[in-house]
């Protein structure tokens, strides 16, 4: 992912993160950080902070949901934090810092250079650097001796890693997690690179040796370094300006789609759909927009196209192993370019923004395939990702401890299975099938699971998975079926059975960590896919968690008192003293115009104009139009950036393009308009020459060219002739459009901001929608199919 430095698509990146491949080495001012070869996976672990050795502690600690007792010899401050990724740092030999002017004013009376490392909490890479660096005894004393040690999540303060690893990735052409960087007293960076190994590989240097050639270099050489740092601060601040030109304005919507279109339908993979060859990332801001596109050129072989890029990708995803055909969810990427086998760990966003690419797929083509991946996506996330408050957690770890025991964890150990653990579970002989074949055959043969294992060596460079089988659908259900001489029915029935069975063994595994930090962002994002979701299958238990996901932001993070939404919380508990980026603002809105769409309680929509006006004022630029990632009054943050990628996430001003233009029509307030096409004109520069690097406000700046069509249903939510038109609405994939629940009522939310609305009506006492669209309104109608008709003759080619 890029951080507003203008890279083109082949900058390397990391597992959370990764719009491509993280895999590159890294040149530091002379030294080589290694990420990983094209077929390791990235970086992450961690562990607590605080200072120096001293008695064992022995307590009693959660570890993958199981309670051990634990015994340690050190214990650093970072026990005494809540992010589960500093904690997993707290029994480090290492005198570990939070971010924050303790550590900072320790720099600066010590007069020593900060060693920031970066990562999170189901980081591979980053667990790996932990144990062989940070749990060094050698190394640890280095470290404490010669520097002030900040360990930092970069989750809970991704403006802070945004600005690092900008530096990192313009000195050294990649970057990634862990992220190790080295900087002044006054948090000026000079070197930095990703992991490093702990000591000297051939040519390459180790950690240990790194480290004593930073403090050589700083004890005799320091104003060389500090002179180079401050350069590189100057180009970057010079190279990530993004401004809108005087008098300038967005450019052409159909030209910079039929651009970013290109650049998709070049770089896409034809066999198994997907984007490049591998790593191959699941990148729904890619498919939201091939959709999009489609919407307005569906008479064109381009849009023919596109649509089919899009569908095709999504159905290979879901067959694949990156899918988990047991216990649901999607993992971060594949390794490989069929999707096979994955980097297990599984992200609270790739689930959200997947759930709602599926279920906008149903919508397009109204195959159940596609609805039932969306369901399932969002079942997994109600049973593993979820808090009792309401909440979702962040992630699941790809590491765990193998079910046959010994002291490490290896990579899909949860996930994975050896062809004799299915055939002692699924033994049972499949009655009427050719030969006596069992359930295991059957299941075997339809998922591709092989006696040696179905994992090549190349995609196992580790070896974590020799013997192992990852599932995934070799044959249809109807080549199934005909194999085994049974029917299509009877296949159905025995593959979930299965399943079902594999489901209850899995959970007798050790679990891998769970990282129960829940981030404002994220939950903004799963608010959405629950309220989408549920509104196009019309499932009112999809609705009522997409509530308890609103009623939770509002009870846990937002401070009411100063208007500020909070970064997160663990366990419960705020983490007062980080409040909210640009992207939980962002996101946060979006969620709620979904949840209000599909809830028409105007509660949700009263907060996102209140949360819209705060954002606002804590975030815009008005000089250059468009929004800061973070506070810009912060001086402790070195770049105030405006992120120009939509790649793991998409870029929160790409979402807030949206939110503007959908807040103006649902408020009437015109300077929410007026900052959508600011927003876009500042990044008018990107969106002509790389559109493909900003897919998500390619489909904000087509919303504006198309305009909104305003869709308003004039009756009683709860009625039976309101709930037919609904549907009608919620069963098409209009992607421009607000929609509005009115009762008449001239006191109401949307009546006080729209007058207008007071002289719509229903027709003979029915249900009656009126469409509206460039402030013209087509004759009102009362019966849903008769919508859907007019709804589909407005969404032609235009």
């Amino acid at each position: 992912m890029h951080y507003s430095v203008h890279f083109t698509q082949g900058d390397a990146v990391c597992e959370s993160d990764a719009e491509e491949a993280f895999f590159s080495h890294l040149g530091t001012h002379g030294f080589h950080s290694v990420s990983a070869d094209s077929g390791d996976r990235c970086p992450g672990i961690s562990d607590k902070a605080e200072a120096a050795p001293g008695p064992p502690v022995c307590r009693s600690m959660a570890s993958g949901g199981e309670q051990e007792s634990t015994c340690h010899k050190h214990t650093n401050r970072l026990a005494k934090e809540r992010s589960p990724y500093l904690l997993q740092h707290a029994h480090n030999p290492v005198d570990w810092y939070p971010w924050g002017q303790e550590a900072f004013e320790k720099a600066k009376t010590e007069d020593k250079p900060i060693f920031l490392s970066v990562g999170y909490s189901t980081c591979h890479w980053c667990h790996v650097m932990e144990r062989e660096s940070f749990q060094d005894e050698e190394i640890g004393k280095i470290l404490s001796d010669n520097f002030i040690c900040i360990k930092l999540d970069r989750e809970e303060r991704p403006d802070v890693d945004k600005v690092y690893m900008t530096f990192v990735q313009a000195t050294s052409g990649g970057g990634g997690w862990p992220m190790s960087v080295w900087l002044t007293p006054e948090l000026k960076p000079f070197i930095g690179g990703t992991y490093f190994p702990p000591r000297d590989q051939g040519r390459r240097p180790g950690f240990r040796t790194v480290l004593m050639r930073i403090i050589e270099q700083w004890q005799n050489n320091r104003a060389a370094l500090e002179s180079s740092g401050e350069r590189i601060l100057v180009a970057l601040r010079k190279g990530t300006s993004i401004s809108a030109n005087p008098g300038g304005s967005p450019p052409l919507a159909p030209d910079v789609a039929n651009r970013c279109f290109q650049q998709l339908a070049h770089s896409y993979e034809e066999e198994y759909g997907g984007f490049r060859n591998a790593p191959k990332f699941p990148s729904p801001v890619n498919l939201m927009f091939l959709m999009s596109y489609w919407s307005v050129n569906r008479s064109t072989s381009e849009g023919v196209e596109a649509l089919q890029m899009a569908m095709h990708t999504l159905r290979m995803m879901a067959l694949g192993g990156i899918h988990d055909h047991v216990a649901q969810g999607f993992h971060r990427y594949s390794t490989d370019s069929s999707w096979h086998v994955p980097h297990f760990e599984k992200m609270l966003y790739d689930q959200a923004q997947l759930a709602v690419a599926y279920i906008t797929a149903f919508q397009v083509s109204g195959e159940q395939f596609y609805a039932d991946v969306a369901k399932n996506i969002l079942l997994y996330v109600s049973r593993d990702l979820s808090d009792k408050s309401g909440g979702f957690y962040s992630a699941e770890d790809a590491d765990s401890v193998p079910a046959s025991g010994g002291p490490d964890k290896r990579e899909g150990a949860f996930c994975v299975w050896t062809a004799s653990e299915v055939r002692e579970l699924l033994s049972d002989v499949a009655e009427g099938s050719t030969g006596g074949a069992t359930q295991a055959d059957i299941f075997m043969h339809h998922y591709g699971v092989k006696e040696q294992g179905n994992v090549a060596p190349e995609q196992d460079p580790q070896g974590e998975l020799q013997g192992q089988n990852v599932l995934i659908v070799r044959y249809s259900v109807e080549l199934t079926a005909a194999r085994f001489g049974i029917t299509v029915e009877k296949v159905n029935h025995l593959l979930a059975s299965a399943r079902a069975k594999m489901a209850d063994m899995r959970i007798t595994r050790p679990r891998p960590h769970l990282d129960t930090k829940m981030l404002a962002s994220w939950n903004g994002l799963m608010l959405s896919a629950f309220a989408r979701v549920g509104a196009v299958l019309g499932d009112e238990a999809l609705l009522e968690r997409a509530k308890q996901a609103g009623n939770f932001l509002k009870e846990h993070l937002w401070d009411s008192e100063t208007q500020t939404i909070l970064r997160s919380c663990c366990g419960g508990e705020q983490s007062p003293s980080i409040s909210g980026f640009l992207d939980d603002y962002a996101f946060i809105i979006c969620g709620l115009l979904d949840l209000y769409e599909a809830t028409f309680q105007t509660e949700w929509l009263q907060w996102a104009e209140e949360l819209q006006l705060r954002q606002d004022l804590l975030f815009w630029d008005d000089q250059g139009g468009g929004y800061f990632c973070s506070d810009p009054s912060d001086s402790t943050i070195l770049l105030q950036l405006k992120e120009d990628q939509d790649g793991a996430e998409p870029s929160a001003n790409s979402v807030s393009a949206s939110n503007l233009l959908r807040l103006s029509h649902y408020t009437g307030n015109q300077e929410w308009l007026q900052k959508s096409q600011q927003l876009l004109t500042a990044f008018s520069d990107r969106l002509a020459r790389v559109p493909i690097a900003l897919p998500e406000m390619v489909r904000a700046l087509m919303a504006q060219h198309y305009t909104l069509k305003q869709i308003v249903i004039c009756g009683q939510r709860d009625d039976s002739d309101t709930a037919g038109l609904l549907a009608a609405v919620n069963s098409l994939y209009l992607p421009f459009k607000v929609l509005m629940l009115t009762d008449g009522s001239p006191e109401s939310f949307l009546c006080q901001r729209l007058p207008v609305l007071s002289s719509m009506f229903q027709l003979d006492g029915v249900a009656t929608a009126h469409v509206c669209q460039d402030f013209t309104c087509s004759l009102p109608v009362t019966d849903p199919q008769e919508l859907r008709r007019l709804l589909l003759d407005g969404a032609t080619d235009s």
